[in-house]
């Protein structure tokens, strides 16, 4: 299993889009065996999800993320865990032990950044 998080460095990063780069965790047998981070190739509708699933994508976390992006997720088979923050291998860890659940923040706006570090919800 592949589980990619949207991140700045090692930590969750509000918005799906526009974060710095992807952690991807090689997990097997329930533990993360391998992890490496990928630079965002940058922010065009429909490209990310299809990019992320293209390179075994199982399960995408994030702080939130906008309908179209779950949508394409959807159709691709990758589950998706939104309303996640902190250290990306703890979010990693607490997912694979069932702890952590999405909040479906679902973002409706895109004229915004976070570089507050809120979720889309919380504007």
């Amino acid at each position: 299993m592949k589980i990619a998080v949207s991140c700045n460095g090692s930590n969750i990063w509000a918005h799906f889009g526009h974060c710095e780069n992807f952690m991807m965790f090689d997990v097997e047998d329930g533990k993360i065996v391998s992890s490496e981070s990928i630079p965002n190739p940058g922010h065009k509708p429909g490209f990310l999800p299809n990019f992320l699933a293209d390179r075994g994508a199982n399960v995408i976390i994030s702080g939130g993320m906008g309908g179209g992006a779950v949508d394409i997720f959807n159709e691709r088979g990758v589950e998706v865990v939104l309303g996640a923050s902190g250290d990306a291998q703890t979010a990693v860890e607490k997912f694979l032990k069932g702890e952590l659940v999405s909040t479906g923040e679902v973002c409706q706006h895109h004229d915004h950044d976070h570089e507050d570090g809120h979720s889309c919800g919380n504007h």
